[in-house]
């Protein structure tokens, strides 16, 4: 089955990603670590199944998924995990207001934004 017929399943549970706000593959692709090109072909998951991104998202809006082990990626430099949560939870954000605004998907990344 081609993959706009059976939708993007999540590479880790397997489960529909219903929507881009779920979606970790567009976060990449808001914070500019995913080319428009490929999101058609890379792997998708969704936000609360990709562990490495999900812990940085800080935002009260956001619940953080419950994971069964422990995989916080270590920062040792204070500065560096805030400046990691910072640029991570301003891609949700961006994410979040794009679905709203009903721009063209290569004005989507955090570089277009006015």
């Amino acid at each position: 089955m081609a993959k706009c017929d059976q939708g993007y399943l999540c590479e880790y549970c397997s489960e529909p990603v219903k929507n881009i706000v779920e979606s970790s593959l567009y976060l990449r692709y808001v914070l500019g670590e995913v080319e428009v090109h490929e999101l058609f072909a890379a792997p998708e998951r969704h936000l609360k199944c990709d562990h490495d991104l999900a812990q940085f998202i800080k935002h009260e809006k956001f619940a953080p998924p419950e994971f069964d082990t422990e995989i916080k990626q270590t920062i040792p430099d204070e500065e560096q995990r805030k400046n990691k949560e910072a640029r991570i939870t301003a891609g949700w954000l961006r994410l979040r207001e794009v679905v709203q605004l009903g721009i063209p998907i290569t004005d989507y990344p955090l570089s277009h934004q006015s």
